[in-house]
């Protein structure tokens, strides 16, 4: 009979230091999120579909592999910057040309990633109409000069040549001849430059182009000639991706031409682009700017190997389906009763589409019960008259320390220690993706270290914190957590997907604290599910595999990641670390005046240090006059 009291005693009651979460109103909120679940529900919606062109396709599958075989043969090193670039650049305009097409060659210079500026080259061929709005077929004719890119993307070079073909006329649309078809808009063929280094080709055209306000949508063809089934992706380099109705008309012209539906990402996939917008098809340039396009490829969500890529290779079966799709898919755009619309945040399903503000709103009811219970928190530290300004001195001194490796790092980028390039997803297959910069790297390590020996007198525990200091030190790290989930909310929503598992699982830290510290260190592991799915997408989904850190880092260096989601992940590593710290133990709050030692952090480290010095010089003389005294005896 004794024992029951004694366990419920043990046993301690909501709101106490050891408890201080309202777990009845963390439950309480959940509650709210099925009101926006109900809403999301009823919010799908069927995607429009164009409808069907009138003629049959006539795409050319066998003259096609001809010309795919030809540029690749020619020119299997089409470097951008290169001879073999230049020259296959004046191929694809002869061709062109040929098919009595008014052509262009737009020159221009750019940087590629890892710094080199070269003199970049785009095609254009244009077949007029009496409208002023353009339907753009492109396809990037260079490689990365590790193999002949028969398929990557001589296939899709090829594709766009015999597409014009189509369109061919040396007429005007009233007198078009035989063989050749008037379109309802301007069609543009675009043979762009540096596909395979990030696109510096489109978004050169995207930026320059008289078309630009006027583009109805975009195909694109890359790396349609191999044996793997077709594929769309319609991911952007913003967090949008293309127009509903674009995506379910080129699946449904696919289904045609192939007589299998098209593969294309997961919804979870799609709900990870759009939290880390990323894509390494050029469509991403175009739906970044709001223009709705798509790219057709039998490639995964990254191009091919360019190792072994040889045009012996390529599928002429699979290279006329996805050329004929292309083709019905232009003429549903061109000839349907309306235009794709623009980019929209949504997640496709099959047929059926959810719209983004869906999505945002289930994600930001999901951040509502931990704010309501940070929140609850904080008014229980203020009605106790828990002293918060020692915690949060802590948690400046962690953001301090994190602030000042980010400008480390911004000081040795423009020290020009590390790579450079434009600020688009450079290729997996380039050199500077997969070379991590050791010099640059232990000079960073070497930076981040001395900022740590600083603060580090100031965060050493020379106590054992009382219950109250440990409740004070969870409170501030969480109410930054807070705040973190409300910058996301007004950077991009939808990134609370990789934010959220820590929120939710570093709010039981402070229930925990008397619990074994192993309990303590899984939760706080579970907290970091989210960073973990990032660096696993790009590991994994993208091919870097071990890569992947460092190519996440690379996009932060060229500026591709904005700053203020760098210095929001800065904000949320420090809370980390402050919760990291109490976890483990060595949790200890900002000392107060009394406490700290006569000297700074700076003046204490140089006292260290020269006593370490002059500590080892004394043992150094020491051991030299014992050798010398044995030499004597």
């Amino acid at each position: 009979m004794a024992a029951a009291p004694a366990r419920s005693q043990r046993r301690r009651r909501s709101g106490s230091f050891a408890r201080p979460i309202n777990a009845r109103t963390y439950r309480g909120t959940w509650l709210l999120v099925g009101i926006p679940l109900l809403i999301a529900a009823f919010s799908l919606r069927t995607a429009p579909l164009l409808p069907a062109p009138a003629l049959p396709p006539t795409f050319e599958s066998g003259f096609a592999l001809d010309l795919a075989r030809d540029l690749a043969g020619l020119y299997p090193d089409r470097r951008p910057g290169s001879n073999g670039g230049s020259n296959a650049a004046r191929w694809v305009a002869d061709r062109l040309r040929a098919q009595g097409l008014q052509t262009t060659m737009t020159r221009f210079r750019s940087t590629l990633p890892g710094g080199a500026t070269v003199q970049l080259v785009n095609v254009e061929a244009e077949v007029p109409s009496r409208s002023s709005d353009a339907i753009v077929v492109m396809a990037h004719r260079d490689n990365a000069g590790k193999g002949p890119g028969g398929n990557d993307n001589a296939s899709g070079t090829a594709a766009l040549i015999e597409l014009a073909h189509t369109y061919a006329a040396s007429n005007p649309c009233s007198t078009v001849p035989v063989g050749g078809v008037c379109p309802a808009h301007r069609i543009v063929f675009l043979s762009t430059d540096a596909g395979a280094y990030g696109g510096m080709g489109a978004e050169q055209f995207v930026r320059t182009s008289s078309f630009r306000a006027r583009i109805a949508a975009v195909v694109n063809l890359d790396s349609i000639g191999s044996d793997h089934p077709p594929r769309i992706v319609a991911a952007g380099l913003g967090p949008r991706s293309a127009s509903p109705a674009l995506q379910r008309t080129a699946a449904a012209r696919i289904l045609e031409a192939a007589r299998a539906g098209p593969g294309r990402s997961t919804p979870l996939a799609q709900l990870l682009d759009l939290g880390f917008p990323f894509t390494l098809y050029e469509q991403g340039l175009f739906v970044r700017t709001g223009i709705s396009a798509v790219t057709l490829t039998t490639g995964g969500v990254r191009p091919p190997d360019p190792v072994g890529d040889t045009a012996d290779r390529l599928n002429q079966r699979r290279l006329g389906e996805v050329g004929r799709a292309g083709q019905e898919l232009i003429a549903s755009i061109d000839q349907g009763l309306g235009v794709p619309g623009t980019t929209t945040s949504s997640i496709f399903l099959g047929s059926r589409f959810l719209p983004g503000w869906a999505v945002e709103l289930v994600l930001i009811a999901c951040l509502l019960p931990f704010v309501v219970a940070a929140v609850d928190l904080f008014a229980r530290c203020r009605r106790r008259g828990v002293a918060l300004a020692p915690a949060w001195r802590s948690y400046r001194s962690r953001l301090g320390f994190w602030l000042w490796v980010g400008g480390a790092g911004a000081v040795l980028w423009a020290a020009g220690l590390w790579p450079s390039g434009p600020s688009v997803p450079p290729a997996p297959t380039t050199a500077v993706a997969g070379d991590w910069p050791v010099v640059p790297l232990i000079v960073l390590s070497v930076l981040a270290g001395a900022g740590w020996l600083v603060i580090r007198e100031r965060l050493l525990p020379r106590r054992r914190p009382e219950a109250v200091e440990t409740v004070a030190g969870h409170t501030v790290a969480l109410l930054a957590l807070a705040v973190i989930g409300l910058a996301v909310v007004a950077l991009n929503p939808f990134a609370l997907v990789y934010l959220l598992p820590s929120l939710h699982a570093w709010l039981w830290l402070p229930q925990l604290s008397e619990r074994p510290v192993a309990l303590r260190i899984a939760v706080l592991a579970a907290g970091l599910l989210g960073p973990a799915v990032l660096v696993g997408s790009f590991a994994f989904r993208f091919g870097l595999g071990l890569d992947a850190p460092w190519y996440l880092t690379l996009l932060v260096l060229i500026g591709y990641v904005p700053a203020p989601v760098v210095l929001v992940t800065l904000a949320w590593l420090a809370a980390g670390g402050q919760l990291a710290a109490l976890a483990v133990g060595r949790y200890a709050p900002y000392p107060a005046r009394r406490e700290r030692p006569p000297r700074g952090p700076i003046r204490e480290v140089v006292r260290r240090v020269m006593l370490t010095s002059q500590a080892r010089r004394r043992r150094t003389l020491s051991a030299g006059e014992k050798v010398r005294a044995a030499g004597e005896r």
